[in-house]
């Protein structure tokens, strides 16, 4: 995936509707002095969904775009998310054995940018992070990811527990990392085509898609404290399965 030319967008509307469409906006650039209720609109739209935004000078928009930018324009991450539907059925077509990693809860967009960059390395076939309560791809999460996440698709899913269903009938191994299990990471069987979920810090996995895994492993921790970052834990997983599959 080559980098791509960063995209802008001009104007109030069209703002507003990159936003609801789900776009994934980098900044909103917003021109000083700019008033009404369109704009206000906007405003509280960018703030209800926490979108990083700041007020510039006139000749700042500008010299960006001179013609119907209604003082704002919008800067989009130029990266696009991937189909899941269409990404799996690839990686079976080309005949590799899949290795998926699924990020649950693991909102912190530099765990995240460390995450694809190991997996990007290690030859992880995909990420999987669902819509709500997920880091997503900014400009902070691909500068720690070095660049790996230009490389390695994204994809975004509504609902994680359907998705590991639908990769179960696929013939897809779902491999949990918790504390909860009782066997370690080496002991798992990560040749197969597989599927791991890593979960946040705090709270790990949900225990509702805890259930559909196919086997729980853990990381041992033999010092006080009392879990890895989950950056090095997806870490120490993934290149089990390389070491594995070498």
């Amino acid at each position: 995936m080559a980098k791509q030319k960063q995209e802008m967008l001009f104007g109030i509307r069209a703002t507003m509707e990159a936003i609801k469409s789900g776009k994934e906006i980098e900044k909103v650039l917003i021109r000083k002095g700019l008033t009404g209720r369109l704009y206000q609109d906007l405003f509280d739209l960018i703030r209800d969904e926490s979108i990083e935004y700041q007020f510039v000078p006139a000749e700042k928009i500008n010299s960006l775009n001179q013609k119907n930018n209604q003082g704002v324009v919008t800067l989009i991450v130029p990266i696009a998310y991937q189909d899941v539907e269409d990404v799996v059925p690839q990686i079976m077509a080309e005949g590799r054995t899949p290795l998926i990693l699924i990020l649950d809860q693991i909102t912190d967009v530099r765990n995240f940018g460390a995450i694809a960059r190991s997996a990007e390395c290690a030859g992880v076939d995909a990420i999987i992070i669902p819509f709500k309560n997920s880091a997503k791809i900014t400009p902070d999460s691909i500068k720690t990811s070095a660049g790996a996440l230009y490389q390695i698709p994204v994809c975004r899913v509504q609902n994680l527990k359907t998705l590991v269903r639908n990769l179960k009938k696929e013939g897809i191994r779902i491999v949990a990392s918790t504390e909860k299990a009782e066997s370690y990471y080496t002991d798992a069987d990560l040749t197969l085509a597989t599927a791991i979920i890593m979960g946040s810090e705090d709270t790990g996995i949900d225990e509702a898609l805890l259930r559909l895994a196919d086997e729980k492993v853990k990381v041992p921790i033999l010092g006080q404290i009392e879990s890895l970052n989950v950056s090095v834990a997806a870490s120490l997983m993934v290149y089990e399965a390389v070491r594995q599959r070498k």
